[in-house]
């Protein structure tokens, strides 16, 4: 397929500080994609270049092979055909539903608008709706319509910044995964900014998790989750620890606490310490087991508990465990170590 965006190695300054250094990635038609980090990452920064809003203080943007962006180039944000949907949704309150989608299709016929925004309503679940004004409406309600109001005039591409947060935990999740559902319905490419792993792991194909400026991987969730390219990506995406071995031979094995295990590609020789990545779906409850840990916290999730458990070394693991086995504080019970992807850092 042919590429749809470009970023080639931008820079983005605000008053002599660089916020974002020569950063790269590309996206093809129908992707998602979505830029995690923490706060004060460039994240945004990005986002707003892309859309327009900011200059590039070097490299280029190009949409569809046309330089949207490079220094002391700038085509204004309305004529990028970029759509936007911002953190608050910026909704008029004295539109309806349906006059707030058709906000951007003034370009066309009545009948053309009235078949697009009907189209749209029905797409967001909101035919319900469609005569209410914004305050009559629930959070994941005003998200939605905000969705289509940027879909409606079929952008090339789709902004979304950190569209979910204002929403609590569980309806951030369900409205992921109806968000990603919807641009695959309309083949769009978009690009999503958040904080949060969860978004990010629902709705992205690919996700280029930012640190100082900068991304330090791009990958799909399913890669960065079980191959982390460095120390600090294990550590920020899901929950897991970074446990000390050892390697015993040239063949790859390492010896840990928990185990000896083995691993394909290891950055170290023989004797070297390292540390090994051990996620809680890596360490299994078995009460045959002779190795022993002591439950020191656990946190109910429903399914399942997520134990925090000490060796006798006093190093402290992750472990999920089924629900029914409701083990107390200060209890010991049988784990082993069951790693499919073994990743490790010297």
């Amino acid at each position: 397929m042919t590429i749809l965006l470009s970023v080639d190695n931008i820079s983005i300054a605000y008053q002599q500080q660089t916020v974002v250094k020569n950063l790269s990635f590309q996206l093809e038609q129908g992707d998602i994609a979505c830029l995690l980090g923490a706060s004060g990452c460039g994240k945004t920064s990005v986002l707003r270049a892309i859309a327009g809003f900011e200059p590039v203080s070097a490299g280029q943007i190009s949409l569809q092979q046309q330089i949207l962006s490079q220094p002391k180039q700038l085509i204004p944000a309305h004529q990028r055909r970029c759509g936007m949907v911002f953190q608050d949704y910026a909704l008029f309150p004295h539109l309806t539903v349906s006059q707030n989608i058709a906000l951007g299709l003034h370009k066309q016929s009545a009948a053309q608008r009235q078949q697009r925004v009907d189209e749209l309503i029905d797409l967001v679940k909101l035919s319900a709706f469609a005569k209410q004004y914004p305050h009559q409406l629930s959070g994941g309600q005003q998200q939605r319509v905000a969705l289509a109001r940027a879909l409606a005039p079929k952008p090339l591409l789709l902004l979304l910044d950190e569209p979910f947060s204002n929403l609590d935990a569980e309806l951030r999740e369900s409205l992921s995964l109806e968000v990603r559902a919807l641009l695959k319905a309309e083949n769009t490419t978009a690009i999503l900014v958040t904080h949060d792993q969860h978004e990010a792991f629902a709705m992205a194909d690919y996700v280029g998790v930012m640190y100082n400026g900068q991304i330090e991987q791009w990958a799909s969730p399913y890669e960065l989750y079980h191959q982390p390219s460095s120390r600090h990506i294990a550590q920020f995406i899901g929950e897991g620890v970074l446990v000390a071995g050892k390697r015993c031979s040239d063949d790859g094995r390492i010896a840990l606490e928990l185990g000896e295990i083995g691993i394909d590609v290891c950055p170290c020789e023989a004797g070297e310490e390292v540390d090994v990545l051990i996620r809680p779906d890596d360490i299994i409850h078995d009460d045959n087991s002779p190795i022993q840990a002591k439950v020191i916290a656990k946190a109910f999730r429903g399914a399942e508990f997520l134990y925090t458990l000490e060796l006798s070394s006093g190093t402290k693991v992750l472990s999920l465990v089924p629900s029914h086995h409701n083990h107390q504080l200060g209890e010991m019970i049988g784990i082993k170590l069951a790693l499919d992807h073994t990743v490790a850092f010297s």
